[in-house]
């Protein structure tokens, strides 16, 4: 999670949505195959996890952030491994920001994952047990009435604490927006964070969303009824513009500037220690202007440059 946008969903040990056996992630089956780099910003590159010991190093790393750093409540096995880690992993392919090292000094440098996000094929859920969004939102009748749309969820994104820049954040979402278009994915969804679990704390920025954010009726979502929290904590007219906009974590108003939704209904995830928002992101309805920096969606992928982008 990054300070401020999490595309994490509901977190959950076991199980849910019936408990079928998982199928390991493409990239992580088989024998060694060489990195999928998506882009490089000097010594940083992002690319996708091949091996499980690239994966448990995402694992410390979102241990690191979410329980070490923020207030999530590790269970007794991620306090014996240090590993953040459900039965989703499995299943999820995993974009890695690696910093390889200065390449000037001499000698043997060993690589550091610096920044994560876990992204799940529509295809591939169909196959498992679902995506794990589905926890907190009814998602199930968005995807049935978008039969010819494929969607795509995200979570776990976290960035180690040093490198929370614009660089890193820009080669996350170059990772996400070269795999979106590797797979020719037409919606992305997610759950955004704000910290803390009182709801009353982000009235104002909550408010703010439901007014000016919310996804039109053929693209809305609700939260689970025993879990909906509503987000229309004051009137309009009462919601000051520019305090909203500033209250708003940075990359949550980054996604809106792309022309993200958010769905209806905030959700507390007491184990993450958050107040949750849906976010909805149709690869159609994206601001063309940012095809400029990142690649128009049928483009092949090109390394990751320095520049304006919807995270800043």
């Amino acid at each position: 999670m990054f300070p401020g946008l999490n595309f994490r969903p509901n977190q959950n040990s076991g199980l849910p949505f019936g408990g079928r056996r998982r199928t390991p992630s493409v990239s992580l089956r088989g024998r060694f195959q060489p990195p999928q780099v998506y882009g490089r910003i000097g010594q940083l590159e992002v690319q996708l996890a091949r091996k499980k010991s690239e994966l448990r190093r995402a694992q410390r790393l979102r241990y690191k952030v979410f329980y070490e750093e923020m207030a999530a409540t590790p269970g007794a096995l991620a306090l014996l491994s240090r590993r953040d880690e459900d039965a989703y992993d499995a299943i999820f392919d995993h974009l890695l920001v690696v910093d390889r090292g200065d390449p000037a000094k001499k000698g043997w440098r060993r690589s550091q994952v610096v920044g994560t996000y876990r992204v799940l094929r529509q295809d591939v859920a169909d196959h498992n047990d679902g995506f794990y969004t589905q926890g907190e939102y009814d998602i199930a009748p968005l995807i049935q009435s978008k039969p010819d749309h494929s969607f795509i969820e995200l979570g776990r994104s976290c960035v180690l604490k040093p490198y929370r820049n614009r660089r890193t954040l820009e080669l996350l979402w170059q990772g996400v927006w070269s795999y979106v278009r590797q797979h020719g994915a037409d919606v992305m969804i997610g759950c955004a964070s704000f910290p803390g679990t009182d709801p009353s704390a982000h009235a104002l920025a909550l408010s703010f969303l439901h007014h000016n954010s919310l996804a039109p009726e053929d693209w809305r979502v609700r939260a689970h009824d025993h879990l909906h929290v509503d987000m229309n904590m004051m009137p309009r007219e009462a919601v000051d513009t520019r305090a909203a906009l500033k209250a708003l974590p940075p990359l949550i108003k980054g996604y809106l500037r792309v022309g993200a939704f958010v769905g209806d209904g905030a959700v507390i995830d007491h184990q993450f220690g958050t107040t949750d928002v849906l976010v909805i992101m149709p690869v159609e309805l994206i601001k063309t202007r940012y095809f400029a920096h990142f690649g128009a969606p049928g483009e092949l992928s090109e390394p990751a440059t320095p520049g304006l982008g919807p995270l800043n």
